[in-house]
C-alpha cells in the first residue's frame, strides 16, 4: 500500500459560467443554490440577478459537476456554456452567491442581451475577421487587464470599469466610425459575458454589424493552435492564478499586494518588486513601516499555505481593489 505521502489528490476543477436568463425572483433561487454549493465543499462567487446568472467556482470535479447540473435546471439556463480549467490549489478562500441588480454592470438598462446580443463569431473564425481591414476591433476589458495581453490591433478604450464603456463609445464614436458606411465592429472579452452586453448596447446604438468572439479569449487561448494565434501576451482571470496563456497554461503575472496592480514577468525582474511588498509602480508610494507590515503578513500567508490551511483577508494574489473577489467580473 503506498505510503500517505505518495497518494495523490484530485485535482481542482474551476468553472467559469454565466447564462443570460430571465429570473423574476433571483432571491427565491439564492437559498438553493448556496446550499448545494456549501454541501459540495464549493468556493468561488455565483452572483443571481434577474438578466441570470455569473460566477467562477471550484471544487472537486464531481462536485462541480453536481453545481453545474443544478444550475442548468434553473429557468432558461439548460443549454448553460461552462469553461473549465484545473488548478494545482483551491484558488478562492469562501463561497459568495450574492443577489446583483446586473450579473456584469454596465448601467444600461434598456438593453436586452438574451435578445439584442452582435453575431458570435467561433474562435477558429476569429482571426480572418479581425484581420479584414475593414473591421474595427476593440477590447472591452478594463486597462489593468488589457495591459497584460491583447490581440494585436485591438483598441484599448482605457476602461477603469465596463460601466465606463458606453460613454467612451459615445465620446469617441465619429472617430471610430467615421461619417460615411459604419465598418465592421468586433468585440472581445475574457469569457464573453461583457461582449453579451456591449454588443447589444452598440446595435442599440445604431451600429448593425457588431461581432463577438464566442466564448471569450478563454476559449480562443484553448482552441487556437498557439503558431497560429493573434493573441500578444497573457490574459488576466479573476482568480488565484491572476492570468494564463496559450492551451490556458498558468501565467507568469502577478498582482502587487500593496497597490494590486498587475505586475508583469519583466518588472518582476525589478529590485523594487517584493512579493506580497511592494511593485516598482507603488514602492514610492509606501512608507517602510507599511512595507514591514505587508511583509509581515505575507510571511503569516506563506505560513497558513505551508499548513495547508487559508489565511483570511486579502491575499497578495488577489485581484485589484476593483474587481470582484472570488472569481467574477462585476465591473
Amino acid at each position: 500500500m503506498p505510503a500517505a505521502t505518495e497518494l495523490q489528490q484530485p485535482p481542482i476543477r474551476v468553472a467559469a459560467l454565466y447564462r443570460f436568463a430571465r429570473f423574476d425572483d433571483p432571491a427565491a433561487l439564492r437559498p438553493a443554490v448556496a446550499e448545494s454549493c456549501r454541501a459540495q465543499g464549493i468556493r468561488g462567487t455565483l452572483l443571481l440577478a434577474t438578466e441570470g446568472i455569473n460566477g467562477t467556482i471550484a471544487g472537486a470535479p464531481e462536485a462541480i459537476d453536481a453545481v453545474v447540473a443544478q444550475i442548468r435546471a434553473l429557468p432558461g439556463c439548460a443549454d448553460l456554456e461552462v469553461k473549465f480549467a484545473e488548478a494545482e490549489t483551491m484558488p478562492f478562500h469562501r463561497l459568495k452567491v450574492r443577489v446583483k441588480r446586473e450579473i456584469v454592470t454596465l448601467g444600461e438598462p434598456a438593453i436586452d442581451p438574451e435578445r439584442e446580443a452582435g453575431t458570435y463569431v467561433e474562435p477558429e473564425d476569429w482571426n480572418a475577421l479581425i484581420a479584414d481591414p475593414d473591421t474595427i476591433v476593440i477590447d472591452t476589458r478594463n486597462d489593468y487587464e488589457v495591459a497584460i495581453g491583447s490581440f494585436a490591433g485591438a483598441i484599448d478604450p482605457g476602461t477603469r470599469s465596463f460601466s465606463d464603456f458606453p460613454g467612451w463609445f459615445r465620446e469617441q464614436r465619429d472617430a471610430l466610425l467615421g461619417q460615411g458606411r459604419a465598418p465592421k465592429v468586433a468585440m472581445f472579452c475574457t469569457g464573453g459575458i461583457r461582449c453579451e452586453k456591449s454588443t447589444a448596447f452598440l446595435k442599440r446604438e445604431g451600429v448593425d454589424e457588431v461581432f463577438h468572439l464566442k466564448g471569450g479569449i478563454l476559449r480562443y487561448l484553448e482552441t487556437v493552435p498557439e503558431q497560429e494565434s493573434l493573441w500578444r501576451g497573457e490574459c488576466f482571470v479573476f482568480d488565484a492564478r491572476v492570468s494564463v496563456g496559450h492551451g490556458l497554461a498558468p501565467g507568469t503575472t502577478q498582482v502587487c499586494h500593496a497597490c494590486q496592480r498587475t505586475v508583469s514577468a519583466e518588472d518582476q525582474a525589478s529590485a523594487l518588486f517584493e512579493p506580497g511588498v511592494s511593485c516598482a509602480a507603488c514602492h514610492g508610494e509606501r512608507t517602510e513601516d507599511q512595507r514591514a507590515a505587508y511583509r509581515e503578513r505575507h510571511r503569516q500567508v506563506a505560513l497558513a499555505a505551508a499548513r495547508g490551511q487559508p489565511h483570511i483577508g486579502r491575499r497578495a494574489d488577489q485581484a485589484p481593489k476593483d474587481q470582484a473577489p472570488g472569481g467574477v467580473p462585476e465591473s
